[in-house]
């Protein structure tokens, strides 16, 4: 940060977090950005260009690299271009806004900044070396100690880079077996871990290739499973993939590193287009990852959510030439998922619970598409043995009143309900009686996650409780249809009791449909002005008395 000031060009690429927060990453760097005494010009020497990775579907939509890019303006930046806007929504990913984006950045930087005598730009015709090198060790080499270090006595607590491996101890259904969807509770042990998380705050769960998959791949690609390799970066100072032991057996990469079932970028297309020694394949593969062969990559990839490995499958001939070398530069790592915490370590000392809908769904595929994490945890037992989940905790966006007196307004939908488990548990666990939820879901005898424990609460005077059950009756009734029936006991929340307001669930129409409810409800009970109501709504997010955490 102190060098920036010295910096004559700077791409910025930033993701937007939370409810329009920086990444976890960049919270140093926003702080010092943002600081009143930085002098209008400091940055006058700097050309600059930012680039938001973000999703439309999040009403901050990419909020923090249009704030960055306004910061870094107002200290006198110059910008070369306007800032771009990636969107995942988009059918081809933030690919759709990046690639012209680039090609208009590259043009702007050389004419600024030419090469020096003698250099010539890389044609796009040229193979780039790989990242790494594989090296394989002599068959008859002995196997290697362990995997991962673990680090000695002193356990920090577990982070992405050293997770802890946590035993399951349940993995339950919650959903009646006539329900369309699978949706588990999943309790994890963590005792001994050092983990402590307070409502609000998410795990992170690194999930793992199925044993079916991985072998195929190992097949397709021509590779053993179980030769050892240790990997050498080709240019010197480029570090090793944290999260990959030294050394490794094919088997543990594919297994636990190459996200081979995610659906591959136009990236993929280009790389695997270089090894192609097959005329047609080559040309089918040239055509997807040119600019006029993106709707038809679209159709192929996107559309129908086919998989890494299945596209593999459709290129025989380039797929067994693919060199081992270029693996790690072909496919990427596998990310870990994030799910709200379920439960209160004050109701289940030293055990996280999550609840966590099984992602399945049909395209015009043969197979139905399955997500990667959620399938994988479905299907560990813990009656046949000791199942382990590599896991570590992070601060969730919400933060629930310190006060025990604030009453708290919680709104959530499906497995929305989670992170508002977690919280009941801990306030009942302080005594505190303020607390009213709004659940929905289809039916009452379906997908009523979690019900004894609400109706048990609500006898005790724990809880109000609001339930939606959309598919129950004629005519659809959801949350924002309860919140407006009962808007005089809201409005009296918000106005002598300053409760705090969170919202959780999916992200397509329901936050908006919640904002509106509780809009009218400030209209009607409140008597605001429509244009009113929304500031004072505006008003409670800013003072993080309306918080919500929604997901796409």
């Amino acid at each position: 940060m102190a060098n920036l000031i010295h910096e004559p060009l700077v791409v910025f690429v930033c993701a937007t977090t939370g409810q329009g927060d920086p990444p976890d990453n960049m919270k140093m760097f926003w702080r010092f950005l943002f600081r009143k005494n930085l002098p209008p010009g400091s940055l006058c020497q700097l050309d600059y260009a930012v680039l938001g990775l973000g999703d439309s579907s999040y009403p901050k939509f990419n909020f923090v690299a249009k704030k960055l890019h306004k910061r870094v303006l107002q200290l006198g930046g110059n910008p070369l271009l306007p800032v771009a806007l990636g969107d995942d929504q988009h059918d081809l990913g933030p690919d759709a806004v990046v690639d012209p984006w680039l090609v208009a950045l590259w043009d702007k930087i050389l004419a600024l900044y030419p090469l020096p005598p003698g250099l010539e730009i890389i044609s796009p015709d040229t193979r780039l070396p790989p990242k790494y090198t594989l090296h394989y060790l002599p068959e008859d080499s002995p196997p290697p100690e362990g995997a991962l270090p673990q680090p000695t006595a002193l356990r920090a607590v577990p982070s992405e880079l050293r997770p802890f491996a946590a035993p399951v101890v349940s993995n339950q259904r919650v959903t009646a077996q006539s329900h369309f969807q699978d949706v588990r509770l999943i309790e994890f042990d963590i005792t001994g871990s050092a983990i402590t998380f307070s409502a609000g705050d998410v795990v992170m769960i690194q999930p793992q290739n199925c044993p079916e998959d991985v072998q195929q791949f190992c097949q397709l690609l021509r590779l053993d499973p179980d030769r050892h390799f240790v990997l050498k970066p080709t240019e010197p100072g480029t570090s090793l993939p944290p999260l990959l032991p030294q050394p490794c057996t094919i088997r543990h990469l594919v297994t636990h590193y190459l996200d081979i079932s995610c659906v591959p970028r136009r990236s993929f297309f280009e790389l695997l287009s270089y090894f192609s020694t097959n005329e047609l394949e080559r040309e089918k593969l040239q055509e997807f990852s040119s600019a006029q062969g993106q709707e038809e990559l679209y159709s192929y990839c996107n559309r129908p959510r086919r998989t890494t490995l299945e596209a593999l499958w459709d290129f025989p001939h380039t797929t067994c030439a693919i060199p081992a070398d270029y693996l790690l530069d072909l496919i990427p790592r596998i990310r870990p998922r994030a799910f709200s915490i379920a439960s209160s370590l004050l109701a289940h000392p030293d055990r996280i619970q999550i609840l966590m809908a099984v992602v399945q769904y049909k395209t015009r595929l043969s197979k139905p598409r399955r997500g990667l994490c959620s399938t994988w945890l479905a299907s560990l037992n813990p009656e046949q043995g000791d199942v382990r989940v590599p896991l570590w905790v992070k601060k969730g966006g919400m933060k629930f009143p310190a006060d025990p007196a604030t009453p708290v307004i919680m709104i959530g939908p499906g497995t929305g309900v989670a992170p508002f488990r977690a919280a009941i548990q801990e306030r009942v666990a302080q005594g505190r009686r303020g607390n009213c939820l709004f659940f929905g879901c289809r039916q009452k005898s379906k997908d009523f996650y979690c019900q004894a424990e609400w109706e048990e609460l609500v006898a005790k005077g724990f809880l109000t409780l609001f339930t939606a059950f959309s598919r129950d009756q004629e005519e659809k009734v959801y949350v924002q249809h309860r919140i407006q029936e009962n808007r005089r006991l809201v409005w009296e929340l918000l106005s002598t009791g300053n409760a705090h307001v969170y919202l959780a669930g999916n992200a397509k129409q329901m936050p908006v449909a919640v904002a509106e409810a509780l809009q009218s409800v400030l209209q009607l009970e409140g008597g605001l002005s429509p244009s009113e109501a929304e500031e004072h709504l505006s008003a409670l997010e800013r003072s993080q008395r309306f918080q919500s955490e929604t997901w796409s």
